[in-house]
């Protein structure tokens, strides 16, 4: 430090250890409220990233949290299907309005911005990442317990994005049982801790299969390392989700909310105690 300092480091070009690192976390929107934001990531895609978002979304409304759910998966956006919503957003209070679920999960995503469903979001990787900051900074997210946001797979652009720009309490990694995936975990896990995102548990889905005769648990992808992945690195609490039909029809159908047996309600009670 210079004898000279102003104790004013936006004046000052020195590089000294008293300088402190700029932060590159955006604000919401000046009406927003928001609470506690869980970004929900996956090494690679097809390990059902977006099942667990919606699953604890679901297990966040039914606790009586008022509950958000940002789709960052811009180009293959899946949430506004398994919550049965076709409705598109509307602007209001100089922001734009997430759509309301039926259980009032509120919910922005890629899918009600388009005129139709179907239509492909052919976009490069700087203009796909500023439209999820938009979603944090131009959308209006009222009195949010805890949002959870949809990653789209990787460690890419969106992910760094994300991981840099909006308050993150933490993430929670999803994994299927093979060994490659368990590799993939690894680099998830790495890149958390590079960025010094707390990682506050992993979910296995596709765990195994109940046996409807015998109800044994059947390891149809081989045994797990999940559970040797999370004590290597200190991470506090791992769920498994099995093979459910339930749950794949509920997500086609967009009932995703009406499921019965929810795998994830125990795995989410326990972070929102320690969150809280």
């Amino acid at each position: 430090m210079s004898e000279n300092c102003t104790h004013d480091c936006s004046s000052c070009g020195a590089d000294c250890s008293s300088r402190k690192a700029e932060s590159l976390q955006k604000k919401p929107h000046k009406l927003s409220k928001i609470k506690k934001v869980i970004a929900v990531v996956s090494g690679k895609g097809g390990v059902g990233k977006s099942m667990t978002s919606a699953m604890l979304a679901v297990s966040s409304q039914r606790r009586g949290f008022n509950t958000a759910l940002m789709d960052a998966d811009i180009t293959g956006p899946s949430i506004p299907k398994m919550f049965g919503i076709h409705s598109r957003a509307m602007g209001g209070n100089g922001g734009i309005l997430p759509v309301d679920s039926k259980t009032g999960v509120q919910v922005m995503s890629m899918n009600v911005l388009l005129e139709r469903e179907d239509e492909p979001v052919v976009w490069r990787g700087s203009l796909i990442s500023g439209t999820v900051l938009q979603f944090w900074t131009d959308v209006v997210w009222e009195d949010v317990d805890f949002m959870f946001v949809d990653m789209p797979p990787g460690t890419g652009d969106v992910p760094l994005t994300i991981f840099q720009s909006l308050p993150l309490d933490g993430i929670i990694i999803v994994t299927t049982p093979q060994d490659l995936v368990g590799m993939i975990v690894q680099k998830a896990v790495n890149m958390a801790t590079m960025m010094n995102i707390p990682i506050l548990g992993i979910v296995e889905n596709m765990s195994y299969i109940t046996c409807p005769d015998c109800g044994r648990k059947l390891s149809i992808f081989g045994d797990s390392a999940v559970d040797a992945i999370a004590l290597e690195h200190g991470i506090p609490r791992v769920a498994k989700v099995p093979v459910d039909r339930e749950l794949t029809t509920a997500a086609d159908s967009g009932t995703i909310e009406d499921i019965k047996t929810n795998y994830l309600q125990e795995f989410f009670d326990k972070i929102a105690a320690d969150l809280s």
